[in-house]
């Protein structure tokens, strides 16, 4: 056990480190994108992975309240992806700005993965998201959260200690690209409460941010989807930078053919 750790340890440590980038192909590429889809849309995926989604945007708001000097009380999360992060601020403004910073940050966190991934810092994402959940448990305030907590942990661990550094930039596209997807179909999710089920309002960050300001919810969600749409466009200049270059590799190889 000790090795074990020691070993895990090792591994975050030299992961600071920046590696060669990873050689991509359209084809991997396109793979990819199916298995982040596939990880986000049906509901038998989802209803796992989703979870994943949920810490991501807990930890969103508990982070922002840190930045603003806020106490954070405590984050609790649900089996069915509900989750409530608790923070104390005399500041309207600071409690607004933890608040905005849920649905917008697995797109944030997705993209920082995909160019990480990309650029050779695929170690280094792996390291610092594996850090930022140990961490998390010192916020974590019901038995779901920590079971939820700990399931994630445990998939960071085995990768950090299995998966080769070479190959982690592979992983943090994956990751990154589902986390990017996550975020979409989450504010579909968010715009259907406030079209449909209007019953379920009070769980919607952009309600609680339309009663905290003159700000309508409407607004406020077009902003969570702006803050999405940049993400989608960051983690595409690299993705943009593989297909385009399908179109002459396959001239190319045209042109090598033999007559």
């Amino acid at each position: 056990m000790n090795d074990a750790a020691e070993t895990w340890w090792q591994r975050i440590v030299a992961g600071f480190a920046h590696s060669p980038a990873p050689t991509v192909t359209g084809t991997e590429l396109a793979l990819v994108i199916l298995l982040a889809v596939a990880l986000c849309l049906p509901r038998a995926t989802w209803r796992h992975f989703g979870l994943l989604a949920t810490v991501t945007h807990e930890l969103g708001h508990a982070f922002a309240a840190l930045m603003t000097g806020q106490r954070v009380g405590g984050i609790r999360l649900g089996l069915d992806h509900s989750g409530t992060t608790t923070t104390y601020s005399r500041r309207p403004l600071a409690a607004v700005w933890s608040t905005f910073w849920g649905y917008p940050v697995p797109a944030v966190v997705g993209a920082a993965m995909v160019w990480s991934g990309f650029n050779g810092w695929g170690p280094a994402a792996m390291s610092v998201g594996t850090l930022i959940l140990l961490a998390s448990f010192l916020f974590i305030r019901n038995g779901a959260g920590l079971l939820i907590t700990a399931a994630a942990v445990l998939a960071a661990v085995l990768l950090v200690l299995f998966v080769p550094p070479e190959f982690t930039g592979h992983v943090m596209i994956v990751l990154g690209l589902a986390l990017l997807v996550a975020a979409v179909r989450d504010l579909g999710k968010l715009a259907t409460v406030h079209l449909k089920r209007r019953d379920r309002l009070a769980t919607s960050d952009a309600y609680l941010l339309s009663r905290a300001t003159p700000v309508p919810a409407a607004v406020w969600i077009v902003l969570f989807a702006a803050v999405v749409g940049a993400a989608w466009w960051v983690a595409w200049q690299p993705m943009s930078e593989v297909f385009a270059f399908l179109p002459s590799a396959l001239l190319q190889g045209q042109g090598a053919a033999p007559a």
